[in-house]
């Protein structure tokens, strides 16, 4: 789900949470890292999908609640307490993540939840949580299917995925005529995430004047994302905006492109180019990935105190360069810092005082920037952009093009190999 300048607010000082159990689902085994301390530990519990079709982007959000582990217990935990995070392995199911997040609150009886990667996860989870009346707080659950399920208990740190493609429509809307594209494919996975992004900005670029050829959501069960591609590439369309939630999905349209000697002048995708070294290694490096757009809401490069020291502090402990560190790991580091921020604030351990604090309109700092909530669970704080793979590498903030940080557009995308 994953911004910049112009989004940050003077920073506060605030810690992260974590610490770490993971236990397999499938296996049934388990191990716990902790402080050694004789305080109680505060326990907080989250199901991930390490395994599955999400498991990229669940290992990335392990990677940010390790770095929680880290951060909260050198900080001296929550209100003095250690802290420990219990992650159990969802699958990427909907079904096992109800079962996990039940078995957390009620056998394990952990102190607080976090959310899981995904909208399709994080409803049925967070619908757990609320029985139980338990905070959640999440990262990547975004979707207008979560938030019209009106939890009182549910606060997304990250933006709302519906409108997170509009800088991009309305940058294609605004070019000159002789530049916009003439025709448009909008290929979705089924999926609450990837689609309403799409089609949110697929109605602004029909209205702009731009044809639609191809719009279609693929089946979630087996569905032929290389017979889409090469009927897409059949059809020549100048731009190309895919409905995506992973790495892999993307990589079977370039993939599939390529092999029909297709190259969009324009292309987007929801999700997948946000994922760093993963996405480059994937689609044949920087020659390929360039031009490529996504929206996001945090890069490495993000001129940010707070994120600058969180991507210290995450190569130093995984290693590798600013440019790999996936931005699902932002998206979980900022859960654990809202938590922490509100236990803090309250001076509580308590579910229902957490609630309370983070629904009175206060304002908190993450790397991703402000969140403050309303109602039904969105940060209102929280600004769109659009970001782009360009020459050498370099993933950086294009859109809008009047925002604090953003460098001009490649387009057209270059050919496939000459990026």
């Amino acid at each position: 789900m994953r911004p910049h300048g112009t989004r940050f607010l003077a920073l506060t000082a605030v810690s992260a949470i974590a610490a770490m159990v993971i236990a397999a689902c499938s296996s049934g085994s388990s191990s716990t890292s902790g402080s050694g301390s004789s305080k109680t530990t505060v326990v907080v519990g989250t199901s991930l999908s390490l395994t599955g079709d999400f498991s990229a982007d669940g290992q990335a959000f392990q990677r940010g609640y390790q770095l929680w582990l880290q951060d909260i217990n050198k900080s001296g935990g929550l209100l003095g307490h250690p802290v420990q995070l219990k992650i159990v392995n969802d699958n990427s199911d909907p079904g096992t993540v109800t079962t996990n997040y039940t078995q957390l609150i009620g056998t394990d009886h952990v102190n607080f939840t976090v959310g899981p990667f995904s909208s399709l996860l994080t409803a049925p989870a967070a619908q757990v949580a609320a029985r139980y009346h338990y905070a959640f707080i999440e990262g990547a659950g975004g979707a207008p299917s979560v938030f019209a399920l009106k939890l009182p208990n549910l606060f997304a740190v990250s933006p709302p995925v519906a409108n997170q493609l509009v800088p991009f429509a309305q940058w294609i809307a605004s070019l000159p005529a002789s530049q916009r594209p003439k025709t448009a494919a909008y290929p979705m996975v089924n999926d609450p995430f990837a689609d309403p992004m799409v089609q949110t900005a697929q109605a602004i670029i029909q209205k702009a004047g731009v044809r639609t050829v191809y719009s279609k959501i693929f089946p979630a069960e087996n569905p032929d994302y290389k017979a889409g591609a090469d009927q897409i590439a059949s059809l020549h369309p100048d731009l190309v905006l895919l409905g995506s939630v992973d790495v892999p999905t993307v990589q079977s349209f370039m993939n599939a492109f390529m092999q029909q000697h297709y190259a969009p002048k324009i292309l987007g995708a929801s999700a997948g180019p946000d994922q760093g070294a993963a996405f480059l290694s994937a689609v044949g490096g920087s020659k390929n990935a360039t031009g490529t757009f996504v929206p996001n809401g945090w890069y490495p490069g993000f001129n940010n105190p707070m994120s600058k020291a969180f991507v210290s502090s995450y190569i130093a402990k995984y290693g590798g360069t600013a440019s790999e560190i996936n931005s699902d790991a932002a998206e979980a580091y900022s859960v654990g810092q809202t938590l922490a921020a509100a236990v803090n604030a309250t001076k509580s351990l308590d579910n229902a005082k957490i609630i309370s604090y983070l629904h009175s309109g206060v304002t908190v700092q993450t790397v991703q920037g402000p969140a403050k909530f309303n109602a039904i669970g969105q940060n209102t704080a929280a600004s769109i952009f659009i970001f782009q793979w360009q020459k050498g590498a370099n993933f950086v903030q294009v859109l809008p093009p009047t925002a604090a940080g953003s460098v001009a557009v490649v387009n057209p995308k270059p050919a496939w190999g000459q990026g």
